[in-house]
């Protein structure tokens, strides 16, 4: 499956963004969906991750309440609502899916990232 991550851009503290994650080759719905983010000279981290019914939602603490990550499958594209955007959430965001994600803490695709910026 490839994934195609975009949304990213420049928008002022307080703000919101929605990124897209839209995927090709095969039904985005057999994966569960993770966001990741990394800021410059720090290490990746998880933001949000849904499965492939969209039943189960995890969330980072530092985004919990602020993001909501939804899945439209028959358009075959997750979604990563960012509301009340703060400096911190710079970074570049990138998309990932996997259909054993669970059991194995790994995600097999990845897209390419997004970058978002918050000013102050």
């Amino acid at each position: 499956v490839q994934l195609q991550a975009s949304g990213g851009g420049l928008v002022q503290a307080g703000g919101s963004l929605r990124l897209s994650c839209a995927a090709s080759g095969r039904t985005l719905s057999l994966y569960r969906v993770g966001w990741f983010r990394q800021a410059q000279g720090k290490e990746r981290e998880s933001v949000a991750s849904i499965s492939g019914s969209g039943v189960s939602t995890r969330y980072a603490e530092s985004v919990k309440g602020r993001f909501t990550i939804s899945r439209a499958n028959g358009e075959n594209t997750v979604y990563l609502q960012m509301n009340s955007l703060k400096p911190e959430d710079t970074a570049i965001y990138y998309c990932a899916a996997g259909d054993r994600v669970l059991s194995t803490g790994k995600y097999d695709y990845w897209g390419q990232g997004t970058l978002v910026t918050v000013s102050s």
